[in-house]
């Protein structure tokens, strides 16, 4: 998917005012790198990302990926989850209603939703207990139901 021009230049006056506050370097790989991000709409992982790069030709190490990420991440312009598994994911979050997750443990499949009630409860509890709640994360773990589940099959083997 290609990356939204306006939704890039934004996210890209962000980081580099990040940054030049925290004296860190403007490379061009660090730019390559967010805008590989801002060009996806799923969840990754570093590795997927370092791969996707180099599939494109970019000149990037896992390393400088990696540390990418972690700024990124600290600066707020991508979110890290762990959903069960040793290995993060993470997703784009500027611009991003706030979502949750389902996750099969059979397939590891990510499926996103929104429900206006979770925002309400979170509103709630804030006002409730005096407390300013920034953001949240739900996370609900099952099993899907779909036929042709991959990793189903193998474990049924």
């Amino acid at each position: 998917m290609p990356v939204n021009k306006e939704v890039f230049e934004e996210v890209k006056k962000i980081f580099v005012a990040y940054l030049e506050k925290k004296e860190l370097r403007k490379t061009p790989e660090r730019f390559a790198i967010l805008e590989e991000i801002y060009s996806r709409t799923d969840h990754f992982d570093s590795e997927e990302l370092w791969f996707s790069m180099k599939n494109k030709n970019y000149q990037v190490s896992r390393a400088t990926v990696y540390n990418t990420l972690e700024i990124l991440v600290d600066c707020d312009l991508v979110v890290k989850h762990q959903f069960g598994r040793n290995l993060a994911q993470y997703e784009r979050s500027y611009g991003f209603r706030q979502h949750d997750h389902l996750i099969c443990t059979h397939c590891h499949q990510v499926i996103e939703f929104c429900d206006p009630r979770v925002q309400n409860i979170q509103n709630m509890i804030g006002d409730l207990l005096q407390f300013n709640i920034m953001h949240h994360s739900l996370i609900f773990y099952g099993d899907c139901k779909k036929e042709n589940c991959e990793n189903r099959k193998a474990l049924k083997d």
